[in-house]
């Protein structure tokens, strides 16, 4: 309010009542899962407006349920946050790799906007038995950089609270404690950070607060770009409980009783097949024999399983060794050593292409998914 405004009480009265009833509106009126528009790359922000009153909290989004644990903090909650700070909720399981490929802009954007009023909070939903386990997500924690609070959801309980159905899902719940935007998947990273500044210029505006709201929405250093539209292989799981019909010979098995299986000589493409003695598990194949292989023709760049051991592994790409294209999990000749229960990168080619894959594993290897980038 400039001086000249305060020599006319009218015009004060006027703008009081103008700021009260836009609070009203915004606290009672619907909530749009729109997409604003974005502040334009490297563009700053600054909050200068008056103090307002605070809203009445009166938000519907969901509290967080049936928490088995914390990693970060000894306790959180959605509503001791509701219209104090902007509160982004993460759902994610640490082996999955679109999960793992968000991370880098979560961490970033809570070094970049803590201070400012935002509240990240990872709800780790797992997708296998083994996520449950603390000790596996805590590592998963320190290996990613992660600081702000992750609850284990081992249950599903805030994933049902919330009705989710996806990994990695992003709930933004605004300072009036509605949930007043939404992302599925990898991407929309720009227009998520843009709807972040936008939410915090609100708070600021509602609080009354001053000061340098936004930062340059850049894409973080330690992410990996993918082009989605040229990965022509969908996730393949091996559990029975998770069968999605493209492991070409699992039929062939009995739930749960070890059975020999065979390849055909010609790959169908997008579907796995096992060779030898295998177990099929609710939700992975257990190699039973003393060896065993995985064949699958795919179309990717990155190829990456989620696998526990412990046993050695040998990946051939093409019938060959993978040399310049082998993943960090492998060597160029495609040795590597599978131990602990998380995911696994065989094969990093420098560009997408159809090709096949063949694993050659010991006894105790343990294959959940193969996944693609």
């Amino acid at each position: 309010m400039t001086a000249e405004d305060k020599k006319h009480p009218i015009m004060l009265g006027l703008a009081l009542v103008a700021i009260i009833a836009a609070i009203i509106w915004l606290n009672n009126g619907p909530v749009k899962l729109s997409t604003p528009a974005a502040s334009p790359i490297g563009s700053n922000v600054t909050a200068t407006s008056v103090a307002a009153p605070s809203p009445t909290c009166n938000g519907k989004a969901p509290e967080l349920a049936g928490i088995a644990d914390y990693i970060n903090v000894d306790s959180i909650t959605v509503r001791e946050h509701l219209c104090k700070d902007v509160i982004l909720v993460d759902f994610w399981t640490y082996t999955c790799i679109n999960c793992q490929r968000t991370l880098p802009y979560l961490t970033t954007w809570d070094q970049k906007y803590r201070d400012k009023g935002l509240v990240i909070i990872g709800v780790h939903a797992p997708e296998f038995e083994f996520e449950k386990k603390r000790d596996n997500v805590l590592e998963a924690v320190k290996t990613w950089g992660i600081e702000y609070p992750v609850v284990l959801d081992n249950d599903h309980a805030t994933w049902q609270a919330y009705a989710n159905r996806f990994w990695p899902h992003k709930y933004l719940i605004g300072i009036d404690g509605n949930i007043v935007y939404d992302h599925v998947g990898e991407g929309g990273y720009e227009e998520t950070e843009a709807r972040i500044q936008q939410e915090l210029m609100r708070r600021a505006e509602v609080l009354g607060m001053h000061g340098n709201i936004t930062r340059p929405i850049v894409m973080p250093e330690e992410a990996v770009p993918v082009d989605y539209y040229r990965i022509g292989t969908p996730e393949i799981y091996f559990g029975y409980g998770f069968y999605r019909g493209n492991v070409g010979n699992i039929n062939q098995g009995v739930p749960d009783q070890k059975m020999t299986f065979s390849s055909p000589e010609r790959l169908e493409p997008n579907q796995a097949y096992l060779q030898g003695d295998w177990i099929i598990h609710a939700d992975h194949a257990e190699l039973a024999g003393e060896q065993g292989k995985v064949l699958l023709a795919y179309k990717a760049k990155v190829v990456n399983i989620v696998a526990s051991g412990p046993a050695d592994i040998l990946t051939l790409v093409d019938g060959s060794e993978p040399d310049a294209a082998h993943g960090y999990s492998v060597d160029a000749h495609g040795r590597g050593r599978v131990d602990d229960e998380t995911l696994y990168e065989l094969v990093s080619s420098p560009d997408y292409g159809q090709h096949i894959i063949e694993i050659r594993a010991r006894k105790g290897f343990r294959l959940y998914t193969f996944t693609f980038g």
